[in-house]
Parts: structure tokens; C-alpha cells; sequence
């Protein structure tokens, strides 16, 4: 795929986990008792690309975990054929695998729990908005909700209704889909835990309509502007968030 700046994969991941940290450590100046754990789940990367990443972690100082997928443990569980009928590609069921894990994972989370994939990069204060906004809303409405990083354009597509919402920096808007980079509660996971344990044992179209069903009773919000870019294949639907230097974000995150 052609991305936007049309570097190596490794460079995508890099400055992804940099922007995270980065924005973790500036978290932590506005929380004070904070406890965040960086969990990352790898598969099939280089040895080279895996030091390099264990560097980086090892220099931020955070406490992290890196755990090597194992597709054995899920692939059985997976169905080989998706809602078109079609045979699901090795990539899909890696991709499935992961997010599987990552749910499994997810049980063990005390309170909250950002699910990323690996190649969003991250402004400096994202991770510190979304504590915010998410401490402000729930405390709102009353309820747990779901947090998307990024200002999609496709979602403007249509003239739909919406609710605003006021983070601590940014605005935030109702949205009903995402795709699989979000925040959300411990709680809500577990409420909904067959829909979302769906999307990792049988390959919907879209992708990510079974959490698009989950919107349709939970509370999702993306930010106005965009706290985070999605480098994405450059001719994907989902396009780049407007209103942001997304150069600037990138070079910030050089690692």
C-alpha cells in the first residue's frame, strides 16, 4: 500500500509507540498518580525491527510488556470464511489473532484500556485529553463510553445528527463508527464482550460492524480536531483528518 510520506512499515510503528510515549510522559504531568502499562503484541517482525523497539521502550523509562503472537492459540477459532463467502486471508487472521489477544488481554485492565494499532501517531497532549474527556462525559451522561483519536472525514459524508461535546482542549462529536483504535472502560468491554469477541472469530463486512452495533447503545466520540493521524493507505476511504499539520506531527515523533 501506498502511504502517506511513503516510508518502511518500521518507521510507521516507530514513531506510533513514540508518539504514545511521548504523550504518556505529558499525561503524567496532569496526573499525578496515573498508572499506565504499554503492552505490545508483535508478529513476525525482524530481530533488527524488534530491538529497535525494545529500545525505544526501554529508553521511556514506562513499564511495558512485548508479547510474540502465537496464531496457533486462535486460529481454530477463527472461521476461514468470511461474510462474502470468501476464504480470509493469513493477514486477516494475524490481524484477528491480535485483536483477540488484546482482548484477552483486556480482563486484566483495572479501569481503562486504549486498544492501538500500529500506525496511528499521536499529538503531544492525546493521551491527556482522553483522560480528561473521558472523565468529563461519563461524569456527564452517567455512563461508560467510547473514545475514538481521530477526526475522520468519511464520517461527514452524510448529514447526519450529532451531539457536541466539550473535552478540556477540543471539542467532541458523536460518532457510530470506528475502526479498531479506540479507548474505552474495562466495563463496557466485558458488557459487550460477545460482540466484540465477534470481530476476532468471524470476518464481518464491514470489518468493524460489530462494533458499529455496540455504538448503536454506547456513547462513541472522536475529537474535532483530530488528536491523532491515521497513516493509512493513502487512496483509503477513511482519508486524512482535516485541519492538522500532519507533517509536523510526524516529524515531531523522528525516532
Amino acid at each position: 500500500k501506498k502511504r502517506i510520506f511513503e516510508k518502511d512499515k518500521i518507521d510507521y510503528t516507530l514513531r506510533s509507540i513514540n508518539s504514545i510515549l511521548k504523550s504518556v510522559k505529558h499525561a503524567k504531568n496532569h496526573y499525578a498518580k496515573l498508572n499506565i502499562k504499554i503492552i505490545i503484541i508483535d508478529h513476525n517482525s525482524t530481530k533488527e525491527n524488534l530491538e529497535k523497539i525494545i529500545d525505544l521502550l526501554k529508553r521511556s523509562s514506562l513499564p511495558f510488556t512485548l508479547l510474540n503472537l502465537d496464531i496457533a492459540e486462535f486460529k481454530e477459532k477463527i472461521e476461514t470464511t468470511n461474510e462474502k463467502n470468501e476464504t480470509i486471508s493469513s493477514n486477516q487472521v494475524s490481524n484477528m489473532s491480535n485483536i483477540y489477544k488484546s482482548l484477552l488481554l483486556s480482563k486484566k485492565s483495572n479501569d481503562l484500556i486504549y486498544f492501538v494499532e500500529d500506525d496511528y501517531v499521536h499529538e503531544l497532549d492525546s493521551i491527556a485529553e482522553m483522560l480528561f474527556t473521558y472523565e468529563r462525559i461519563a461524569s456527564l451522561t452517567n455512563n461508560e463510553l467510547v473514545i475514538c483519536p481521530v477526526d475522520y472525514p468519511y464520517l461527514y459524508v452524510q448529514a447526519a445528527n450529532t451531539k457536541i461535546y466539550l473535552g478540556e482542549k477540543y471539542h467532541w462529536r458523536k460518532i457510530n463508527e470506528t475502526l479498531c483504535t479506540f479507548l474505552t472502560s474495562k466495563q463496557l468491554v466485558e458488557k459487550h464482550w460477545d460482540k466484540f469477541l465477534s470481530m476476532c472469530t468471524f470476518e464481518h463486512y464491514p470489518f468493524e460492524s460489530p462494533l458499529h452495533e455496540i455504538y448503536k447503545q454506547e456513547l462513541c466520540v472522536s475529537p474535532i480536531p483530530s488528536i491523532a493521524i491515521h497513516c493509512t493507505n493513502i487512496n483509503s476511504i477513511y482519508g486524512l483528518s482535516p485541519n492538522k499539520d500532519w507533517k509536523k506531527i510526524w516529524d515531531e515523533n523522528k525516532v
